[in-house]
Formats: structure tokens, sequence, C-alpha cells
């Protein structure tokens, strides 16, 4: 394997959050790589909202531009996976390909996988008019006929259900096999949403449009666009590797780190964006990239100091 220079960050994660991270710490004169696997949470969204400024931008414009941004200040950027991490003295090794980067801390901004309701129909139109974000997707399908999908995430579809309207009063919570209590039909109900319960075999398109949602009778009710509840899975892979441990808390746990973004009990080691947040929209993940990095920055100044004073120290010996 090919061995590089040191470097003061490695970024592993080229999305909101790692690569706002890499233009702090490019523009504070540090060398910086950032590893990136191509593969945004937000990919198949063809707009992202919520981002002053940038509302209605491709995601994928959003990222061409924060790279360039950031290679104006010298950062690298790394096309490809890193597939192992770990620690060698006070520094930390990723392997990408048959390249070693060796750097003095890490950040670890990799996002996470949604898990869709295995739904024929779902995973094809997911960005699109299957979407699970209101905040994100909602003004847009805004008075349209919706449907709500349960699926893994129990929790967050009865939310949806109990929220959507607020978007749009004609709405159909489709439990699809989950079980729900008296007290949440009840406040579901109250909204005016109609329940209707049993397993949905599919959606059905036309023209590439949602048509319908399809029950596993063969019934047909007619819906435009329909909210999911994905299983979130963190790729938490290089955390883990290193021996951080996902925390115990919530139905989707995470590997705990402090409001700056530092890992428990990984000395040099971040994590920001949706591999520690799964609710994070886009421009929190930015903020929490910045945050880290102005952390990071802080860690590598103490370390410069402690290493110039040595140095003092050995020049004042007598000869």
């Amino acid at each position: 394997m090919n061995e590089t220079q040191i470097l003061d960050t490695v970024i592993v994660g080229g999305g909101a959050a790692g690569l706002t991270a890499a233009q702090v710490l490019g523009r504070a004169r540090r060398a910086v790589t950032v590893v990136d696997a191509g593969a945004p949470r937000n990919a198949p969204a063809e707009h992202m909202h919520g981002y002053l400024g940038h509302d209605g931008l491709n995601p994928a414009e959003l990222l061409a531009i924060g790279r360039r941004e950031a290679q104006a200040y010298g950062v690298r950027i790394l096309d490809g996976a890193a597939t192992a991490v770990r620690r060698s003295g006070d520094l930390v090794e990723v392997t990408v390909g048959d390249e070693v980067l060796r750097a003095r801390t890490l950040l670890v901004a990799t996002g996470l996988t949604d898990v869709l309701p295995d739904v024929p129909g779902v995973a094809e139109r997911f960005g699109r008019d299957a979407i699970h974000c209101p905040f994100c997707h909602g003004y847009e399908v805004r008075d349209w006929p919706l449907a709500v999908l349960g699926g893994d995430n129990a929790a967050m579809s009865v939310h949806q259900a109990l929220m959507i309207p607020q978007w749009s009063r004609d709405l159909v919570f489709f439990t699809n096999g989950l079980e729900i209590d008296d007290a949440d039909r009840a406040s579901i109900e109250a909204r005016g949403t109609r329940i209707v319960d049993g397993a949905v075999a599919g959606l059905v398109v036309d023209g590439d449009a949602l048509r319908a949602v399809r029950l596993a009778d063969g019934t047909e009710i007619e819906r435009e666009a329909v909210f999911v509840g994905p299983r979130f899975v963190p790729q938490d892979e290089l955390l883990l590797q290193l021996g951080a441990e996902r925390g115990d808390a919530g139905p989707f746990p995470t590997v705990p780190v402090d409001p700056m973004g530092a890992v428990a009990g990984q000395p040099g080691v971040w994590a920001a964006g949706n591999v520690v947040n799964p609710m994070a929209q886009v421009i929190v993940a930015a903020g929490a990239g910045s945050v880290a990095a102005m952390a990071i920055s802080a860690h590598l100044l103490q370390r410069d100091i402690a290493a110039d004073m040595d140095a003092a120290t050995l020049d004042r010996r007598p000869a």
C-alpha cells in the first residue's frame, strides 16, 4: 500500500457535513483530505429545501459547489470508499483502495442508509412521490391526495399521520400491518385522516407518476404522493472499527458525540451529520460539520503549541 504525508485531518464523507468541515479547515490552512464514496443520502431527491440561500437547489449541485469551494482552499478530494481505519500511535490511518491516509485527526461524516418499507414501487419512487420528510417535501405536495404508509419505523409513521394534515387534509393512513393503539388511532382520526388497515401490495404508477396505493385484496385507493417511514441505519462502520459503541437510547441508536461532535472515548475523532443524527436536514448537517471543524482546529492548535514548547525547551538547553 502507498503511504502519504501526515495530514492534519482526514474527513470521510463528502456530503454537506464533510465538505463544510473541509472548507472551514482549509481556510484555517490545515492539510485536509476528503474521502468520498459518492453516494449521498439525498441523491434520489431532485430538490432540497430549508437551506437558506439554496432553497430548491438540486442536492448534487450543492455538493459540486462545495467541492469546488473546498478545493480552492487546498483541500484534496479523494474519490473512493474508506474500507478500514486503525490507530498508529498518535495518528489515525484510513485505508482507501491501495492508499493509506495518515492523519492527526479524523472526522466521520458518512451519513446513513434509509431502509425503505418492502412494498413494490416504493424504492423506485423514493425521492419523487414516495417521500419521507414533510419539512423537505411537504410544501411541494400541499393539498394533494396524500398517503402515509406504515413501515418498520412505527413511531415515525404515526407521527407522519398526525403531522401531514398541516400540508393536506386529504390524507389516508395505510397501517400496512402496524399495530396502532387506541389513543393514537383516536388522535389520527381526530385530525380528519382516514385509517385503512391491512397489507399494502404496492404502488400504482401511470405515466411516471403515482396514481394509487393497491391493497393486498386488489383495492386501489387513488393517491398522488405517499410518505414512508424508513428505518435509519447509520453508516458508522469506521467508528465501530475504532472501538466506539452505539448508545442504547431511542429507536435507532447512534454513536454518541458531544455538542462539538467529539466521539465518546475516541480522542482525535469526530463525527457529524446523519451518521450520528438521523433527523438532521442538510443545513443542520452542514452546521454540525462547521462546529466539528472548529473543535478539530482547536485540538490541533493545542498539539501544535505543545510541540512548539517542547522544541523551544530543547533550543534553550546548553550545548
